[in-house]
Order: structure tokens, then sequence, then C-alpha cells
């Protein structure tokens, strides 16, 4: 289903209940039209870009030395799949404000009025944001590369890793999508989404390795989802075991998406109703 034919009828009213197939191509067609919005107004993508560029010289150059006694090629490989999760991790905040932001202009009260799947709104929002993830790891890629870092596995591999940043991004976009429909204001969206992701990226293994950290942080970071998903996208890049940390990944991203997805939902109703 096409932009077009959503606006075709805007007062139409829902036949029934929408199954899963036409949830899927409602939501798609949403996406559609989030990625036309990315694609007129590319100073959207701007944060996406700067914020691998400053992380990755920042840890690397500035902290680099001192964080490895001095291997910056070693610290690069380490940190480099790092700030990947951290840098889509950071992307997934801009949907909720920019969900909350629109909830101020009616547009959810125009997409009430077409016969469309409830969720498909939101769920195409989510799914547009994948250019924003697409954008900051191609940037984050051709930075690392040209800096020195190496990837030690196959092309098989290197793929499977980049899903998984995006999957991990997609899962926890839910949180910053329920609290865009939660709370009026942009702003605040994106400062209770920062409180919440600094705490979990620097109390992980995201820059330092596991062992160097006190005994509490060590049981912390084992645990903690950044940490999981580090440890999944190194073995996939750089070599070494992956099922027990793609294993609690997964776990991660289902609990969120279980509790996440629901209340989400149910504040859009609200909003819109």
């Amino acid at each position: 289903m096409s932009t077009q034919t959503l606006h075709a009828h805007p007062h139409a009213q829902l036949p029934g209940r929408i199954g899963l197939a036409q949830t899927v191509r409602h939501s798609l067609a949403l996406a559609g039209r989030g990625v036309t919005k990315f694609m007129k107004s590319p100073i959207q993508l701007v944060d996406v870009i700067l914020t691998p560029i400053i992380s990755l010289l920042m840890f690397v150059y500035l902290f680099g030395e001192a964080m490895s006694g001095g291997d910056t090629d070693g610290y690069l490989q380490l940190v480099t799949p790092g700030v990947m999760v951290m840098a889509v991790f950071q992307a997934s905040v801009g949907i909720g404000a920019s969900l909350c932001a629109d909830a101020s202009t009616g547009i959810f009260d125009r997409f009430r009025s077409m016969p469309i799947a409830r969720s498909s709104p939101l769920i195409g929002a989510v799914l547009a944001d994948i250019v924003r993830y697409v954008v900051c790891l191609g940037t984050l890629a051709v930075l690392a590369l040209a800096m020195g870092y190496r990837v030690e596995t196959g092309p098989v591999a290197t793929l499977a890793a980049l899903a998984l940043l995006i999957g991990f991004a997609l899962s926890f976009s839910w949180m910053s999508v329920y609290l865009g429909m939660l709370i009026k204001n942009p702003a605040s969206v994106q400062g209770l989404m920062t409180i919440l992701i600094l705490p979990l990226t620097f109390a992980s293994n995201v820059f330092v390795p596991r062992d160097d950290m006190a005994g509490w942080l060590q049981a912390w970071s084992d645990v903690n989802p950044v940490s999981l998903v580090a440890d999944a996208v190194r073995g996939l890049l750089n070599g070494g075991p992956v099922a027990g940390s793609l294993a609690g990944t997964f776990a991660w991203m289902a609990g969120v998406l279980v509790v996440f997805f629901p209340l989400a939902m149910r504040a859009y109703r609200k909003n819109a109703g």
C-alpha cells in the first residue's frame, strides 16, 4: 500500500480487525513516508554523522594511549565495535522526541481517521529510523577503516554484526517511543533517555576490557545489555566466542519489546484519543 493510497480516503473507517499482513503493508507504507522525509531534509541526519566521528576520534586519540598502555592499534580494535554500539544506542533516542513533536501537530488524529492498523504509525516511524542507523554505522565504518581498524572475520559475520546492531537499536527505540507518547515535551524525552543511556554505556565494557574493572562493576557488566551486544559484535568482527553474549543480547531485546511495545501502543492510543 502506498502513501497515496493511505491519503485517498482520509475519513474512511476500519472495515474490521486488521490482519498481520495488512498491518505490515500499512507500516511499510508509513516507513516509506518517513524515509522520504529524511531524503528531503538530510539535515536530520547530522547528529548520527557527527556523533560517531567525534566519539571514535576522541576515545582513540585522546584517551586511547592511557587506556591501552600505549597500544593504540590494539585499542582501536577493541573500542570500534563498542563505539558502534554506543552510537546506534544514542541514535535510537531521536525517534521518541520526533514522535513527541509530531503529536503536537495533530498528525496522529489524521492517521486515526485512515483505514490503517492502529499500530502502523508507530511501527512505520521506527522502521524509517533504520536509515539513521545505517548512516551512523556507515560513517563509523568508513572512519574506523581509515584509522586502521581491520575486520578479522568474513563478510557473513560482518553483515550479522551490522544486523545485530540495527536490531538492538530498533528494540531499545521502543523505550524512547513510549516516553515520546507519554511526555509532551521533546526535550524532556531526549533528557530522560540520555539519563538512561549514559550509565548503561559508561558502566559497560565499551571502552575498557571487563578484566580491568572493579569487581562490582564486572558483575554489572556481565548482565549489562550494552556490554553483551558489544561482546557479540566484537566476536563477529574481531573473532572469538559469541554464543553467550548473543543469547544475553537477544534476551534483553525480547524483554524490552515485550514490556515497551505494549506500553507505547497504549500511550499512543491515549494520545490520539
